[in-house]
């Protein structure tokens, strides 16, 4: 099972918009089933009943995740690292794949962010695909319907899953 994480919980976010591309694409294009765990949706302030059974459905049963979150700061978001640190680290990431993309408005894509989570990933035992791909000008590169319509973007979004699907 592939995990999609959406890392903002602000609402409206570009992150999600992604996130709910990354799926479609799974799906359309890979016939690859992924559930979406959006951080706009779940509350991940503290280890709930309500966490734990979001944690039981989404993040144990994953082999696979993939990580998409925006530029806080030049870093990842706080709320990203929360709902992290609030999880049975070794039942939910350790010896699981994951994939990361960062986005951002501006020109960097977040590769600062995906630099620090990389880290704490390998820390916690995760196998980081070294495909990290940098979105940037988000907000430029969805259309009306939220669909990426610059054809770079599509052909490096595909061939990171792709890759990532092999991996």
């Amino acid at each position: 099972m592939i995990t999609i994480i959406s890392g903002s919980s602000r609402q409206d976010n570009n992150t999600r918009k992604v996130a709910l591309e990354y799926q479609r694409l799974l799906k359309d294009q890979f016939n690859e089933a992924a559930v979406l765990y959006a951080l706009d949706d779940i509350s991940v302030v503290k280890r709930d009943e309500a966490f734990v059974l979001s944690e039981q459905s989404y993040l144990i049963p994953a082999t696979k995740f993939i990580i998409i979150m925006p530029e806080y700061n030049g870093s990842y978001p706080g709320i990203l690292k929360l709902m992290i640190d609030n999880t049975d680290v070794k039942k939910v990431w350790a010896n699981k794949k994951v994939l990361l993309v960062g986005v951002s408005t501006g020109r960097a894509g977040n590769l600062r962010g995906m630099e620090h989570l990389t880290g704490s990933l390998l820390h916690m035992k995760m196998l980081v695909h070294p495909n990290r791909l940098p979105i940037s000008l988000v907000d430029q590169l969805l259309d009306t319907d939220k669909k990426f319509h610059d054809e770079g973007t599509l052909k490096a979004i595909q061939a990171q899953l792709n890759e990532f699907i092999l991996f």
